[in-house]
């Protein structure tokens, strides 16, 4: 059974018991990506390890994404 069809038996049984629909799935996707990184961010500092931040991967993808600000000047 795929992702969409649960969600539509879902929504079906929760409309037959007058309950509240489900989340649509995909919905809270960023949000637990966030949580996930602020839960090994807090590790991190837990076990003494520097707490990592986006400036990293922003670092490791401007050499190969070109800039907004070289492109437009």
């Amino acid at each position: 059974m795929s992702i969409t069809q649960q969600y539509l038996l879902d929504t079906y049984r929760a409309r037959q018991h007058h309950e509240a629909a489900p989340p649509a799935p995909g919905t809270h996707d960023w949000q637990v990506v966030r949580e996930w990184r602020d839960e090994r961010q807090f590790r991190a500092v837990l076990g003494g390890r520097p707490a990592r931040r986006r400036t990293l991967i922003r670092h490791a993808l401007g050499r190969w994404l070109p800039s907004r600000r070289r492109a437009t000047g």
